[in-house]
């Protein structure tokens, strides 16, 4: 039995409600039953006895009963296979599903990718006049499903994904997987979504930290950084506006950099920078001197 179901881990099984057994319900596959856990159930769902149910095969694990197979209706696998059912395109290879996120029972992010120039790949999971998603929606009882365009290059993945937000620009830290989202204000409460749900669901999808600000704030930001920077000796108005520009946004930022890299930034002397760097060091030690400004309640990050 365990043979049997172990190679169909990660396939979409359908089976008949039997029982619920603390909580959790179990589901008779025909050769054998299998467990759906209250926290793999989809809030606010119920079954009954009799009851059809579709389900994502999660893994076959042997425990001292025996072989114990295990669904879930709340995995992003789920909704992935839900697509590959609905969608002949994704059957066959022509377009690819590259990342999905949920929030079980309340909204979704799929991203689609196809290398036909013809196929709007989008539009064909869509279906016409919105058939193909309506269906998997309808499973998901209700769950709000965004449908983006896969693409390489994560500025504009995350672009795609945290529509229907316009974005004004993006800045992105590679090493620590940071993008920094700047937005008009009146895009602001878009683009974070109801209780964040949008920018969680962008990160996730996208693998990604995203913090989203909006330009206002971001204004603010700099004004603090550069007033923050010109505290040091030997630091006008001038360079602490490169260097910010440049993502010095504090002394701390300052005092971990190398010597040569802020001279490349500033164009001036090693020497110089090599002072400045130092000065930033020192300075860390004075509680007089504040890094960091207070924290900002308007930039929303997941």
């Amino acid at each position: 039995l365990f043979a049997e179901f172990k190679h169909r881990e990660g396939d979409l099984v359908t089976g008949i409600v039997r029982r619920y057994e603390r909580g959790n319900v179990i589901v008779d596959l025909g050769k054998a039953d299998a467990i759906l856990a209250r926290k793999e159930i989809i809030y606010g769902e119920t079954f009954k006895p009799g009851d059809r149910i579709q389900a994502y095969l999660s893994e076959v694990v042997m425990t001292n009963r025996g072989p114990e197979i295990r669904l879930s209706r709340t995995s992003p696998m789920f909704l992935v296979k839900l697509f590959e059912i609905e969608v002949p395109e994704i059957q066959d290879g022509t377009i690819e599903i590259k990342a999905a996120a949920r929030e079980p029972g309340h909204r979704a992010k799929i991203a689609v990718w196809t290398e036909d120039r013809d196929i709007d790949p989008v539009g064909a999971c869509v279906g016409m006049k919105g058939s193909r998603v309506q269906n998997i929606v309808n499973e998901l009882q209700g769950e709000k499903i965004d449908i983006v365009k896969w693409h390489d290059d994560v500025e504009v993945f995350v672009k795609n994904a945290l529509a229907p937000a316009d974005i004004t620009s993006i800045n992105g830290n590679n090493e620590e997987k940071i993008l920094d989202v700047i937005v008009e204000e009146d895009q602001l409460s878009l683009a974070i979504g109801r209780r964040g749900q949008n920018v969680r669901l962008a990160a996730m999808l996208t693998g990604w930290k995203v913090n989203i600000i909006s330009k206002t704030k971001l204004q603010e930001r700099v004004k603090f950084a550069v007033e923050n920077l010109q505290q040091l000796d030997g630091m006008n108005e001038a360079t602490a506006q490169v260097l910010v520009q440049s993502g010095v946004m504090s002394i701390i930022d300052l005092s971990a950099a190398e010597p040569m890299d802020i001279q490349k930034m500033i164009d001036g002397k090693l020497e110089d920078s090599a002072n400045l760097v130092a000065a930033a060091a020192a300075a860390i030690e004075n509680p007089e001197i504040t890094n960091e400004p207070e924290e900002e309640a308007e930039i929303v990050s997941a």
